[in-house]
């Protein structure tokens, strides 16, 4: 029974290999559309279809196991319930939705979701999650790989700076693009420096110390017309190449950009999995979405923690776990119901959570305390709510720059999010 089990486990990953060349190109399809809605209603609508030369995720890894993020792409065989690969992700309207300002209007929102192309007609299934954390299926294409209305991606023949290649199949590795916003083409010089310290310091924490061989960073060389960001708090507009702003949802430090599809046709350049936006200014701030794109100022004294942290959003999921900052978010979580986050808890269904890393007589909810400080454990306070979430560290990278490092439970997520791209 042993030899069966372990001959299994030999051929699962070429058993999926085999399924992604039965169904799959090694290019992508970009699916643009628009999200239009408020706090309490949303609408799908089709933008346009994209051709992009490469496919830069996992191969064997098809289905989302994971299941993060409130939005959900899934691709079927044409006609059947046959799965053919699933992602979890969020999006800049879905963190709109939390605002006071979408009680009250209604917005449009530029999105993308990338899936591999098809050799065969398939079924795509955009689904969302609703405030109560039911699944709604939001809109659904049939698509022919022969439609001759999917646009060929226009490659802008830009220069690529390779800031660290650890693996050269780039369907085993974490492929993070960076996007230069707010550099001139006199200051490419500045960016391909600044390539350089995101590399230094993605590798100067654990867990990524441990695998620098399962990613690749690139550079994308888009200058912009004018230097600097967008403050519209100090009435400073930029013409830069991607339209990041500071103020995103009326929140000083976050800097964010409505421009999806500039974002996209950048990133598009070279293999990606994540996206990550350099902005060229000393002021403190960025953000980041789960598997949408990150960014942080490229000059300030905390650029180092600011990249991690951010990168942590983007690429782990990882929650915010603050609870006393003062955002623009009306309550960002329903305190009802679990979240998804792997590092935020509403104890309403925390069996999925960090429970196996805590010790058995560590108590639920756990107080905060010196004699805790290095302790996993389930403290109140996180996710921008000082009440009803919980957070398993009492302080973390997610959380403050103190430490400077994550902990335990955010390196765990981390990692397996590495294993899930690179295997």
């Amino acid at each position: 029974m042993k030899k069966h089990i372990l001959l299994l486990l030999v051929l699962l990953p070429t058993m999926a290999w085999a399924q992604f060349d039965t169904y799959f190109t090694d290019a992508s399809l970009r699916v643009d559309y628009v999200l239009t809605g408020n706090h309490d209603e949303t609408t799908f609508s089709l933008n346009e279809l994209i051709r992009e030369p490469y496919w830069s995720g996992s191969k064997t890894n098809l289905i989302d196991t994971l299941q993060f993020g409130n939005y959900i792409v899934k691709v079927y065989e044409a006609g059947t319930d046959k799965l053919l690969f699933s992602k979890g992700y969020q999006n800049l309207y879905g963190e709109w939705t939390t605002t006071p300002e979408a009680l009250n209007l209604t917005k449009s929102f530029d999105e993308s979701v990338i899936v591999p192309f098809p050799k065969v007609e398939i079924d795509i299934v955009l689904s969302y999650r609703n405030w109560e954390g039911e699944l709604k299926e939001g809109m659904r294409l049939t698509v022919s790989p022969d439609d001759y209305f999917i646009r060929n991606y226009d490659n802008l023949n830009l220069p690529v700076y390779d800031a660290w290649i650890g693996n050269k199949d780039f369907t085993k590795a974490v492929d993070i693009v960076i996007l230069p916003e707010g550099y001139t083409q006199a200051e490419m010089g500045k960016f391909v420096k600044d390539c350089d310290f995101f590399v230094k310091s993605l590798f100067s924490y654990a867990p990524y110390d441990r695998y620098r061989e399962s990613f690749n960073v690139r550079g994308v060389m888009a200058p912009s017309a004018e230097s600097g960001c967008t403050m519209p708090g100090d009435h400073i507009y930029k013409n830069t190449a991607m339209r990041f702003s500071f103020w995103t949802f009326d929140s000083e430090r976050y800097c964010m950009s409505t421009d999806n599809r500039d974002i996209r046709d950048l990133a598009g350049q070279v293999p990606y999995d994540q996206i990550y936006v350099l902005v060229n200014t000393e002021k403190y701030g960025g953000g980041g979405i789960y598997n949408f794109y990150c960014s942080s100022a490229s000059s300030n004294s905390f650029s180092s923690d600011v990249i991690i942290h951010e990168f942590g959003h983007g690429f782990a999921g990882l929650a915010d776990e603050y609870y006393t900052d003062e955002t623009g978010y009306d309550h960002m979580y329903n305190l009802d119901i679990e979240p998804w986050e792997p590092n935020l808890t509403t104890l309403k269904d925390f069996s999925n959570k960090w429970g196996d890393m805590m010790d058995e007589d560590t108590p639920i909810p756990t107080r905060r305390m010196r004699q805790h400080e290095r302790t996993i454990g389930v403290y109140e306070g996180g996710g921008y709510e000082a009440k009803g979430m919980y957070s398993p560290y009492m302080d973390c990278l997610m959380k403050t720059f103190k430490g400077h490092e994550f902990c335990p439970v955010c390196q765990r997520a981390i990692e397996r999010m590495i294993l899930y791209y690179s295997k």
